[in-house]
């Protein structure tokens, strides 16, 4: 199966399945001699992981990381870093009832037709319990570059929109919430909200936002990999993404030239920031920002009709340990792919002679 590797000169790669033994990853090119701080890669899963606060899948899952290669001493030797999560807590029984069925808006389909098989357990390599594998290398991109601040939060759950700007809000008050929104009032009402989905056995989508501060100038590689596009298939690579805009994003269309254009400031800054940070595809030292939407978590505890193996009607019931919205837990998996991101265009931009 292609297209388990993301990156080009710091690359990761991944493996496993939801109800597998376990899932891990290798991470190639990271520079030699950085310093881990291995409790702070462990906090990063935890907000990643299953079973931490009412709202979301109660799935039991430790989450501890095994580093295998790479590191000695906490340093980084530049050699690949190898790691493994257990997968501790699996109710594969729980999905028996899909065996010959396809769940909708699942990959359950459309991996069986391609593949001629699927592993029916969660969803096997396409559940999102692949993501912990990113959280771990995005937590180890964040360290190589530390004065490069990384910032998701959520900012809308289902019509529950926040109005604040990135630049109203308090970020150290993200993680004093389930909900992981800056604001308390709208985090409060996002909770209730999100209780009475689960409640009606139903789902709910949003948004997580991201900023990224501290950026140096010149990231980001003409034609086909400005760093806009690279943020961009890094996000919707995410699991339930629905959509990805940056700096003025959709809301940009409506307005005229002379009213989006960032004037320059005498060094080089902009008196606006529209372009989100970069311009043709380079980052031009503004805090660069976007929005990430993710759709409602496919499986709902209601009855559905749908198919099966053989393209017969069936009646398929709800079951098992899922979130009724994802947004929560998307927080930390939109920052590390973030990270990759940038330290990937680092490095590239690193090779460019001046």
């Amino acid at each position: 199966m292609a297209g388990n590797s993301f990156g080009k000169l710091f690359k990761l790669s991944t493996f496993g399945e939801s109800h597998g033994v376990a899932i891990g990853g290798i991470i190639d090119g990271c520079p030699a001699g950085i310093e881990l701080d291995l409790d702070a890669i462990q906090q990063e899963l935890d907000r990643r992981k299953p079973g931490q606060s009412a709202i979301v899948t109660q799935r039991k899952e430790p989450d501890t990381v095994a580093f295998y290669s790479g590191i000695f001493e906490s340093k980084t030797t530049g050699t690949p870093i190898g790691f493994v999560i257990q997968n501790a807590n699996q109710k594969s029984k729980d999905y028996s009832h899909i065996k010959d069925s396809y769940r909708p808006s699942h990959a359950d389909y459309t991996y069986d037709q391609k593949y001629g098989i699927r592993d029916y357990r969660g969803g096997g390599r396409s559940s999102a319990r692949e993501t912990a594998s990113r959280v771990v290398a995005g937590a180890i991109a964040k360290q190589v570059l530390p004065d490069i601040k990384i910032n998701a939060y959520v900012s809308s759950v289902g019509t529950l929109q926040l109005q604040k700007t990135h630049t109203e809000l308090d970020f150290s008050l993200t993680e004093d919430n389930a909900v992981r929104c800056p604001d308390p009032d709208m985090a409060r009402q996002m909770e209730q909200y999100i209780k009475q989905i689960r409640k009606e056995g139903d789902t709910v989508g949003g948004v997580v936002s991201c900023v990224i501060s501290g950026m140096p100038i010149g990231l980001g590689e003409p034609v086909f990999d400005k760093l806009h596009a690279e943020l961009g298939k890094a996000m919707l690579s995410i699991n339930a993404v629905k959509g990805f805009e940056y700096g003025s994003g959709f809301k940009g269309a409506m307005l005229k030239g002379s009213q989006h254009n960032d004037l320059f400031n005498a060094d080089g800054s902009t008196q606006t920031n529209l372009s989100g940070g970069i311009q043709g595809g380079i980052s031009n030292g503004m805090d660069i920002y976007f929005n990430v939407a993710f759709k409602p978590v496919a499986t709902i505890m209601q009855d559905q009709e749908t198919i099966d193996n053989k393209g017969n009607t069936v009646t398929m019931q709800g079951k098992g340990r899922h979130d009724p919205c994802v947004v929560p837990r998307a927080v930390p998996i939109v920052e590390a792919m973030a990270a990759l991101v940038v330290v990937d265009n680092w490095l590239l931009n690193r090779t460019v002679k001046k």
